[in-house]
């Protein structure tokens, strides 16, 4: 293990950067890992003190944060960018590697697609909302995910509540669909749902998924025919569709879905054994409340072109998932799935769920559906979605050990042979 120099960066405008380095290597020529989120300030991800203290240079930049209310795709592309110049100017860095965590993989999976294949990847009819930037971007040689998420937009379907029958507020309910109705299933220590729930829950999200979706179609033409609320763009707020995990996932409440990954996939142990099995889910129930009628903390505020350009995707009438798979998704419809954008991505792939983490089932359809030739998936025992030992799942303490040492000492083994 190698000491570690920590330098901050301005590598554009508005976009912060720390630069980890191993010292002692100041003169070799080292693999760089470049880190970033897609909506969160990452500088001090512990990615980057890890890998640096194994030999790697770990570049972590953020993109521009808010703008206003939302975020601007184009924006985050050209931050990216910013770091992948910086990382190319030195002398002192071989080959770079993204690295995207949870919504971080939707942005770093977009970047490298287009990197590799122009814009025109992304500008197809099947798209929702046409990526409109011409800018040649830098293509890294390899990509890592942990525990990446399915996508912004697929976060949102997933959170949607279906219950909601008035788009103007979120107090107006369908108490048949309503997921916290004990008449449903709901039991705050554990919910096991009917299948006749479930499958009506499922398909009635996908039919107010696309109901929204037409409707931000729409305002959109009309802003576009100058007929719109402003010239440039209108506020748009959906309630029960904030993606953040305390909201309306059904699988939260009923651990049988998601439950475990279809096919086996090595799985790493805390004493850093790997042993290659059906993968299954720690996690215990949560969000036993509903945030449906809470504005800020249940509703999805933001505008029409930033909802179809980073949170809008196009979903099946049978949309749906069980214990082990997603289906009734176009992913190909947004450049805001990694499921989709991987499709486009012939670099070396390292995919790596954890466990104990409520997106970790993403990362085998992520992986099932890669276009590298060389690509390679791995799960940490233990792990939450932030890389911590899920202490309160323990049945002894220090069952999983440090899953952020195995985590990283997995990475580091795959990044030293790519």
């Amino acid at each position: 293990m190698f000491p570690v120099k920590t330098s901050f960066l301005r590598l554009g405008q508005r976009v912060p950067g720390v630069l980890y380095e191993p010292v002692g290597l100041e003169k070799e020529k080292l693999t760089a890992v470049l880190v970033m989120h897609s909506d969160e300030d990452y500088l001090s991800c512990p990615t980057g003190p890890y890998l640096a203290e194994r030999g790697y240079r770990v570049l972590q930049a953020n993109p521009p944060i808010k703008e206003g209310l939302f975020f601007n795709q184009d924006r985050k592309m050209h931050a990216v960018l910013a770091a992948m110049e910086y990382l190319k100017d030195r002398e002192d860095v071989g080959k770079i590697v993204l690295m995207g965590h949870s919504g971080g993989a939707t942005l770093m999976t977009a970047y490298q697609a287009v990197a590799e294949n122009g814009p025109g990847v992304f500008q197809g009819e099947e798209m929702i909302y046409p990526y409109e930037d011409s800018t040649e971007l830098i293509p890294a040689d390899a990509v890592m995910l942990f525990d990446a998420n399915w996508g912004n937009s697929v976060m949102q379907l997933f959170s949607l509540d279906p219950a909601v029958t008035d788009e103007t507020s979120g107090r107006k309910l369908d108490e048949s669909l309503n997921l916290f109705n004990p008449e449903n299933g709901f039991d705050p220590a554990g919910s096991r749902f009917s299948d006749d729930f479930i499958r009506a829950f499922q398909r009635s999200q996908s039919a107010r998924n696309m109901r929204i979706l037409a409707a931000a179609k729409e305002r959109l033409r009309l802003i576009r025919a100058g007929q719109g609320n402003y010239i440039d763009d209108e506020p748009l707020v959906i309630p029960g569709a904030n993606q953040v995990f305390f909201n309306n996932k059904l699988y939260a409440q009923d651990i049988r879905l998601m439950a475990h990954t279809d096919q086996p996939h090595p799985l790493v142990h805390p004493d850093g054994s790997v042993t290659v099995e059906i993968v299954r889910s720690l996690r215990a129930p949560e969000n036993p409340v509903s945030l449906t009628d809470n504005m800020m903390d249940g509703a999805r505020i933001m505008t029409v072109k930033n909802y179809l350009s980073s949170y809008a995707v196009e979903t099946e009438e049978d949309f749906g998932y069980d214990e082990s798979r997603v289906w009734g998704i176009r992913w190909e419809s947004t450049c805001s799935s990694p499921v989709g954008n991987v499709r486009h991505i012939r670099v070396p792939l390292l995919v790596i769920g954890m466990t104990a983490g409520w997106e970790y089932l993403a990362s085998e359809t992520i992986f099932n559906e890669a276009a590298s030739e060389r690509k390679a998936i791995a799960f940490i025992e233990g792990a939450d979605h932030k890389f911590r030992p899920a202490r309160h799942l323990e049945k002894t303490p220090g069952e999983f050990g440090d899953t952020v040492k195995t985590l990283h000492d997995y990475a580091a083994a795959w990044l030293a042979t790519i």
